[in-house]
């Protein structure tokens, strides 16, 4: 299957539009207002099918409610600064998280560089170091060793995905677990299976606080997720397992893919191909987070079909992106935190996001 937020591109890498705190933060919030006033009749009573005052009362099919991501991102950015500044008047620096971009691709120098300024605005020092595009695996896994062992850095992140020639997992495991604020090691993909101490992946992890935030019954559900990407799919799926969901993977090789879907409580789609799952292929009612991200602010599912049938779901922009930043300088904090032994009460030291 093709790209998704954690495939091609990153599950931590905000795509275009997917925003957080600040000014960046305002217009993403907009672009939620808007899909709100497009989308949901306040009085479903005197609406028509799309939405406009008629006169008449009549009840048209219910409309999905939006998963707001900006919204909980920006709280989740702003907390992650307060923790910051206290960080940083009892050491006297600030947290650190090193991102090491391999190469010149002109949309990972752009995800870096909005994760550099949402470092800023979180009270976060961003430390960038780029390899030239010719750089073999032992060169990168080299750079990201001496991070690992250099005090002053709290959080590593390799920006993904690397050149070809570069063994992708070769580079990741050379992350300290103490710093993989992006959770994607093995060792954080095993916390992440058995509940231990660890980070998660900050996709998955800012998806399950957003079924949280909202109320999300997880326990018992049919979760279907699509695509199985070590950092995104994969883990997902084992998060929302540890919360007793009955989890189904999708994939490449799965037959009938609708008649599975139309039976999931909650879809996550990961997939990278633009309004992948049609609005028909969904239960009535279920949740759908949309992680999926595609040129132009599509995500994977077909949001216009899906909003009359789902019952939440997130829009992109503006759902899982915001809040996979947000979840990185959280992270980033609680390993600043975790390293100088300050907190051991971490919340991020656990992986029960």
């Amino acid at each position: 299957m093709g790209s998704t937020t954690g495939e091609r591109r990153s599950e931590n890498a905000v795509a275009p539009g997917h925003l957080t705190a600040g000014k960046e933060g305002a217009d993403a919030q907009g672009v939620i207002y808007e899909f709100q006033r497009q989308h949901v009749c306040l009085d479903p009573r005197v609406c028509s099918a799309d939405n406009r005052p008629t006169g008449e009362r009549r009840v048209p099919m219910a409309r999905a409610r939006l998963m707001d991501g900006s919204r909980m991102a920006q709280d989740i950015t702003l907390h992650a600064a307060e923790r910051a500044d206290e960080f940083a008047k009892r050491t006297g620096r600030q947290p650190c998280l090193a991102t090491v971009l391999v190469g010149d691709d002109p949309a990972s120098a752009t995800y870096v560089r909005m994760k550099g300024n949402t470092c800023r605005e979180a009270g976060i020092e961003s430390r960038r170091i780029t390899l030239p595009a010719a750089s073999n695996t032992n060169e990168v896994e080299g750079e990201i060793a001496k991070l690992s062992r250099d005090p002053s850095v709290d959080g590593i992140l390799l920006q993904h995905p690397v050149p070809e020639h570069v063994d992708e997992r070769t580079a990741f495991e050379a992350i300290a677990p103490e710093k993989d604020v992006d959770g994607v090691t093995m060792h954080s993909f095993a916390a992440m299976a058995f509940g231990c101490r660890g980070f998660v992946s900050c996709t998955p992890g800012g998806i399950m606080r957003l079924l949280d935030a909202y109320d999300v019954d997880i326990a018992g559900k049919n979760a279907v997720v699509v695509g199985r990407s070590p950092i995104l799919g994969k883990p997902v799926g084992m998060l929302l397992l540890s919360r007793n969901a009955t989890v189904t993977y999708c994939h490449s090789r799965t037959q009938d893919l609708p008649s599975i879907l139309r039976a999931g409580d909650i879809v996550v789609a990961a997939v990278g191909k633009p309004k992948f799952i049609s609005g028909d292929w969904l239960k009535p009612g279920a949740v759908v987070v949309d992680a999926g991200y595609n040129e132009g602010n599509i995500g994977d599912v077909d949001f216009d079909e899906a909003i009359d049938r789902a019952g939440l779901i997130t829009p992109v922009p503006g759902g899982v992106g915001p809040m996979t930043i947000a979840v990185l300088m959280e992270q980033t904090v609680d390993a600043a935190f975790g390293q100088v032994n300050l907190d051991k009460s971490s919340r991020a030291q656990s992986t029960r996001a």
